[in-house]
């Protein structure tokens, strides 16, 4: 297949590989050269009108397009502006919006899914939630003390690899014969000088961190100077399985590396001893993102995410979706998904806070997409949003999380964050998420402080690039059927969740960044 008109309503078709001049797409004899993902006019519209695809308005044209031409950001402008009212009208079962690759439903593809039990090799930990890895953290409460919690890492990692008789101690797992995976320090330069809201974020994302179940320990290491104090921060955290979660201040010991080293080994010594065990999928919960987005990622890997997110919701499980910003023009969809008129109403907060945070500092809402997008062939926000919100399928929107919350309610969530990838991402772990999917038709590298998969939406790119993309969606682009990719992903996210690492994790690329908006002290 060489190219797709999504909607029946559809006033453009997308090309799925390079296009030449002269070739024919819907009876239109092509004008000029389109490049894979980007749009094909099939009908000549006039300036100002509406160019269709999804089945919804993604912007109007700003000149006359002609049939056979390519519309892109040059030629075509948002329809969106300004904060808007909402009013709840449910609809649960909507039909699909991609006609070729989109099933009707995940009960449909994963046929088997009502037959067969799923589950995957998890470490239940004793306050009830389940992880799909055994490492261990150190976490600094503050930016000062990074190259410590570094160096601690470092020696212990080199100790760890002496004992087992490697001299490599660079590898995930400094020690096979143990069941800890690796042990990391995520320095960030926050715990200080932040007044608000800002300081409130960043000990709520370190918090969640202390209590996430991919961790089977943790080091939280302070300065004793900092905003950030380790009293109240161990008050914020609360109850603490003491075995496992180590705190102490560096200006309170002499030596604060063999101080640390000390307490890694008592960690270790616990963590070393977790097993895996058979866990039901419903206790998987599973972040939802997308970056470097391209003219595919609406019709191949979002798409594929969607009927994965809707089995792991009929399986019981969690998937969450987020990027704010990248619901803009689709979020009416998401609304009247909700639940209920309350869920509704908190969509409807998630939405104009969002919204308002642009304003206030004077930002164009709809300053989007990026230019890596729009090189792949998306040229408005409506266009983006209604390719990202694929992401989640069809299923009913049970949860809304304000930024830093933790997952309360099983189903499709929403969460609050931006859209920048690696904020977002942080933020779906934060959440509660023991691994972040993440669709993507530039490439990259980077990974969260949980398995970061990457899902490219076009196959060039994962042929290109074998150490970033994780799994292949761009063969759904090459008529291989949905339901067999389908099953083969749910395969292989059930393999990664019982251990099977990532491209991230074998890179050692793990990040953390948390979310900032105001004064800097």
């Amino acid at each position: 297949m060489k190219y797709i008109k999504i909607n029946p309503a559809d006033n453009v078709a997308v090309a799925l590989q390079d296009l030449q001049k002269g070739e024919v797409v819907e009876g239109v004899t092509l004008l000029v050269d389109i490049p894979r993902g980007h749009k094909i006019v099939l009908n000549d519209l006039k300036e100002g009108e509406n160019v269709i695809k999804y089945g919804f308005p993604i912007g109007h044209v700003t000149k006359d397009a002609k049939a056979g031409t390519m519309v892109n950001h040059e030629c075509i402008k948002t329809n969106l502006e300004g904060l808007l009212e909402y009013k709840y009208e449910p609809i649960f079962d909507t039909p699909s919006q991609t006609k070729t690759f989109c099933a009707e439903n995940a009960q449909k593809v994963l046929s088997d899914s009502g037959v067969k039990e799923y589950t995957f090799k998890g470490y239940r930990r004793s306050d009830g939630q389940v992880g799909v890895r055994n490492q261990i953290w150190v976490i600094p409460t503050v930016g000062c003390v990074n190259g410590i919690c570094e160096e601690i890492v470092r020696r212990f990692k080199e100790e760890i690899a002496g004992q087992a008789g490697n001299d490599d101690s660079r590898h995930a797992r400094p020690d096979r014969a143990s069941s800890v995976d690796a042990i990391v320090a995520f320095p960030h330069n926050y715990g200080c000088s932040q007044l608000g809201g800002d300081h409130e974020n960043t000990r709520t994302i370190l918090k969640d961190m202390v209590h996430h179940p991919n961790a089977g320990g943790v080091l939280v290491v302070s300065l004793g100077c900092e905003n950030n104090q380790l009293d109240a921060f161990r008050e914020l955290c609360g109850p603490v399985d003491e075995s496992r979660v180590r705190m102490f201040i560096t200006q309170k010991v002499k030596d604060e590396v063999e101080f640390g080293l000390q307490q890694l080994r008592e960690i270790y010594a616990v963590a070393s001893k977790d097993v895996r065990e058979d866990v039901p999928v419903s206790e998987l919960r599973v972040g939802l993102k997308c970056g470097g987005s391209d003219g595919l990622s609406g019709i191949t890997a979002n798409p594929l995410l969607g009927v994965f997110s809707d089995w792991i919701v009929e399986q019981g499980g969690t998937t969450v979706l987020t990027e704010v910003p990248e619901m803009f023009g689709a979020e009416t969809i998401l609304m009247n998904r909700c639940q209920d008129e309350a869920t509704f109403e908190k969509t409807v907060h998630l939405i104009n806070d969002f919204k308002e945070y642009f304003m206030k500092q004077g930002m164009p809402v709809y300053e989007n997409p990026s230019p890596g997008n729009k090189a792949g062939g998306i040229s408005t926000l409506e266009e983006k949003s209604l390719g990202c919100t694929q992401k989640c399928g069809k299923s009913i929107v049970r949860g809304v999380l304000k930024y830093g919350e933790r997952l309360q309610v099983k189903g499709l969530n929403l969460l609050s964050a931006p859209g920048n990838d690696l904020v977002a991402s942080t933020a779906l772990a934060s959440a509660g998420c023991q691994i972040v999917l993440f669709t993507t038709g530039r490439g990259t590298p980077f990974g969260s402080f949980v398995p970061t998969m990457k899902i490219s939406t076009n196959t060039p790119l994962f042929e290109g690039k074998p150490g970033w993309i994780d799994f292949n969606a761009g063969v759904l682009a090459q008529d291989e059927p949905m339901a067999e990719v389908a099953a083969r992903f749910r395969d292989y996210v059930l393999a990664v969740a019982s251990g099977e690492p990532v491209n991230n994790e074998k890179n050692g690329y793990r990040e953390l960044a948390i979310f900032k908006q105001g004064v800097t002290l």
